[in-house]
């Protein structure tokens, strides 16, 4: 569809009850739960939908949603995912997957064998492709696995500019400049491309964490980065989400939360593994079920 139908500025009025009904589709659909507080972010995410399908009103536009003419609901959800990260975030993360994490998951492989690691949601590829290069960087032992990285989000825009991997200074500005120089190349304004080898090496996928049947073609992880996306969801969403994230780790694998998360207070399937570097936590190695 072409937004730029958007160029009209009438003011489409949307009462509270409107807002209500749909938040309560937002929700079933993506698990995203929103405050009151985040009225103003609703109501321009909203307004601005409207106006870019020519809706001349909430009500022809929901009638639209709910029939996802013109896979309106894919647009929706790419204008309400916030994409804001860079390489090399929470870095202690990324050293305790190297210093420990790794180490205790190899034990159980022979060399040759299969790893395989998952950033969701992914975003715009920063973290899969941070990821690579820390175990390039970083790992002794990278060329005597068969490393498997898969990216996946909910927002299908951001997937595409994954694939692309052309950033700006700020996404970069956690890297070295020999790193940079390494697996970059410069690209038209001012912007750096990852190297094509890297660009080819990780599969992106969509993926919607509280969909159950969508969840159930991702399997046997060894490592799982679900960092910053839990704190968008209610209680609900949050023990379904780590309940389906549970199912697409091997037994003995490990998942990285984000700094403000904690899977203790979501869910109690998961053990608490404390290492120099980082919290995280586990699936049993003697889960059965």
């Amino acid at each position: 569809m072409d937004d730029s139908k958007g160029g009209s500025s009438f003011a489409v009025h949307i009462s509270p009850e409107q807002v209500q009904r749909f938040c309560e589709f937002l929700y079933r659909r993506t698990g995203m739960s929103f405050a009151e507080s985040k009225r103003y972010f609703i109501d321009r995410r909203l307004e601005d939908r409207i106006t870019a399908t020519g809706s001349s009103s909430f009500q022809e536009y929901f009638s639209l949603l709910r029939t996802d003419a013109d896979q309106e609901i894919e647009h929706l959800i790419n204008s309400f995912t916030v994409n804001e990260t860079y390489f090399y975030r929470e870095e202690h993360q990324l050293r305790c997957m190297t210093t420990s994490l790794l180490d205790s998951i190899v034990r159980q492989k022979k060399p040759g064998a299969t790893l395989r690691i998952w950033s969701v949601p992914c975003s715009t590829g920063e973290e899969p492709y941070s990821i690579a290069l820390w175990l390039m960087e970083n790992w002794p032992q990278v060329d005597s696995y068969n490393i498997e990285i898969v990216g996946s989000d909910i927002d299908t825009r951001a997937l595409k500019a994954a694939a692309e991997g052309i950033y700006g200074d700020r996404a970069l500005m956690r890297l070295s400049r020999d790193i940079i120089g390494r697996y970059f190349a410069p690209v038209a304004g001012g912007n750096h491309q990852i190297d094509e080898g890297l660009r080819n090496s990780i599969e992106f996928t969509r993926a919607n964490l509280i969909d159950t049947k969508d969840m159930a073609q991702y399997r046997d992880f060894d490592l799982i980065f679900c960092r910053n996306v839990l704190i968008y969801f209610d209680d609900a969403s949050r023990r379904l989400a780590a309940e389906n994230l549970y199912d697409c780790l091997r037994p003995g694998g490990y998942i990285c939360l984000g700094h403000s998360e904690s899977m203790s207070r979501i869910s109690p399937l998961f053990r608490v593994s404390r290492f120099p570097d980082a919290i995280v936590y586990q699936r049993p190695e003697a889960d059965h079920g």
